[in-house]
């Protein structure tokens, strides 16, 4: 499998986003949707929806955070490109 994204477009606000680590975390979500599968095939629904209910928000936890440092980057760089005096 593929680990590197090659090419996507996002704002300019995203362009430093760590895609291939938002890409780890879903194949992280995807072994667990796998145990899941399995957890609900031997008949323990409860806890596989457990699992699917957490992972869930772990995983939008993740892909924000993501988002949030991208932004940050961003930010500084936008802050770096700004001389004192100007802009104003």
């Amino acid at each position: 499998m593929q680990k590197k994204v090659r090419s996507v477009r996002v704002a300019h606000e995203l362009e430093d986003i760590d895609l291939s680590g938002i890409m780890r975390e879903c194949e992280k979500y995807l072994r667990d949707l796998e145990s899941a599968t399995m957890l609900k095939a031997q008949g323990n629904k409860e806890a596989a929806d457990a699992l699917i209910k957490a992972r869930e928000a772990y995983l939008g936890k993740r892909v924000g955070m993501k988002v949030w440092e991208a932004r940050v980057r961003f930010g500084e760089r936008m802050r770096g490109q700004t001389r004192p005096g100007e802009g104003e």
